[in-house]
This record gives structure tokens, sequence and C-alpha cells, in this order.
């Protein structure tokens, strides 16, 4: 066995493949991505979570 992988395809598809990849058919444009905010949601949702579990305990006594 050669060391070298096998080429899938032809010189002549994979140049397609790459004008196609180049050309920006599917490309989005996406807002940058906000760690803090994420960070934000994440603590406000747990905090209400814990404040409606913390409720359903003493409206049953638990607490």
């Amino acid at each position: 066995m050669s060391d070298t992988p096998r080429k899938k395809l032809s010189e002549e598809d994979q140049a397609r493949v790459d004008q196609f990849l180049q050309s920006g058919v599917n490309q989005v444009e996406r807002k940058p991505f906000r760690p803090w905010l994420l960070l934000l949601v994440v603590v406000v949702v747990l905090t209400l979570l814990s404040l409606l579990s913390v409720f359903i305990a003493q409206t049953k006594g638990v607490v």
C-alpha cells in the first residue's frame, strides 16, 4: 500500500467543486457571535427556573 490517498474526484470534477464553493451561492451574512449576550441569557433563564422551583416548593410546603 502506498502512503498517498487515492483521489475520489477527477481533476475536472474537483475544479468544478472548488469553483462552486468559491461562488458563495449558499453563503448567508450572519451577525457576529456575542458570547456575553449568550451568557446573560443563560444566567437569566437559570435564575427564572430557580425562582420558579423555589415558588413551587413553598406552595407545596417543602420549604
